[in-house]
């Protein structure tokens, strides 16, 4: 069963990361997570840490509290 509050967060991280006019793969690169990983993510099938919060919210430009539902 998926988490809803897990698929807003990866709907925001796609959302800014397209607002950026950022593939995915760029994304993955800027913030060190494996792109496949990032797609977990953005799909919401992640339960992601604190410490790759931070990595994807710095390489958006994005304060973490941004990304949160």
């Amino acid at each position: 069963m998926r988490d809803p509050r897990l698929e807003a967060f990866g709907k925001k991280v796609r959302a800014i990361r397209k607002e950026k006019n950022l593939s995915q793969e760029e994304l993955a690169s800027l913030a060190n997570i494996d792109r496949s990983y990032m797609g977990h993510i953005e799909r919401g099938e992640k339960n992601i840490t604190l410490t790759k919060l931070y990595q994807v919210s710095d390489a958006l430009g994005v304060p973490a509290s941004e990304l949160l539902p």
